[in-house]
Order: structure tokens, then C-alpha cells, then sequence
């Protein structure tokens, strides 16, 4: 299995692979670079990613080669966290679930917001049922500053 490492600290000037990949050749030859780059200018965005077939030689790269000067920066090399399938699959699955799944989502959100709020002016019988409700955490003080208020009303 592969192992990918991120290298950080790239200088923001056109990067070229080669050199990049010149760095880490003493590694073997089964390394391969990837230098990320800006879509719209073609200039690196300051960071790349080296593959290696082993985890023990990505463990000697890294100890090799963290802090090693390039371009004169120096490089910042860790294991590279996997891509965020994890991210994309909790986003797939309600996708996947209902055919239009943003504006469902949004839509079920704010509705399930209302009927919570909608169900509280039973318990408080002094807002109205179509007034948004307060945080639940703040509820008790915000009721002692509507009766000081209130009080304040009647006085004046």
C-alpha cells in the first residue's frame, strides 16, 4: 500500500517537479512528486505531495528530509491525512437519500426550527406563536428582564 507524504513550505514561485523530485530520488525510484498548483495562475499554492510504496520509507523521508532546505525554505514533510472521503460520504448519504438534497436539507432545517419554536409558546404563555423563540440557555434571564421591563412600563 502507498503512502503519501505532504510536503509544506514550498516557495510560492513557480516550483518545478523535477527539482522537487531530485530531493527525495535518494529515496528510490519508486517515489513520485506532485507539485499542487493555482488553477487560474499556474504558480505553486506552497505545498506538494510525495508517494512512497512503504510505510518504513516515508518514516525515513520524513525523518530525512524534515527541515531540509529547498529554495531556501525549509520543508515541512508528515504523513498527508487521507483525502476527506469521510467528509464527502456523510454529504452523499442525505444526497443520496432524498433527489434534490440541498434545498430539502435547508428547507427541513428551518421547518424543524419552526415547530420547535411553534411548540414552546404552550409552556410560555406570554410570546406569540408566531414570534421566534429565545436560546433555551438564556430563556430564564430573558423572562426576569421582560417582567423588570414590564414593571418599568406599569410605573411610568
Amino acid at each position: 500500500m502507498t503512502v503519501r507524504l505532504y510536503v509544506g513550505n514550498l516557495p510560492k514561485e513557480d516550483v518545478n517537479r523535477d527539482e522537487l523530485h531530485s530531493v527525495f530520488a535518494d529515496a528510490g525510484e519508486s517515489v513520485s512528486t506532485k507539485v499542487i498548483k493555482d488553477r487560474k495562475t499556474g504558480k505553486c499554492r506552497g505545498f506538494a505531495f510525495v508517494t512512497v510504496p512503504t510505510d518504513e520509507l516515508a518514516d525515513e523521508i520524513i525523518e530525512k528530509f524534515n527541515g531540509h532546505m529547498f529554495n531556501d525554505s525549509a520543508l515541512k514533510i508528515e504523513k498527508a491525512l487521507p483525502r476527506s472521503k469521510s467528509q464527502e460520504e456523510e454529504e452523499a448519504r442525505p444526497a443520496s437519500s432524498t433527489p434534490s438534497s440541498a434545498p430539502v436539507r435547508r428547507g427541513g432545517g428551518k421547518k424543524a426550527k419552526r415547530n420547535t419554536s411553534s411548540s414552546t409558546p404552550a409552556s410560555s404563555p406570554s410570546s406569540d406563536s408566531g414570534s421566534i423563540q429565545p436560546d433555551p440557555r438564556w430563556a430564564a434571564d430573558l423572562a426576569k428582564l421582560k417582567d423588570l421591563l414590564s414593571t418599568q412600563a406599569t410605573n411610568s
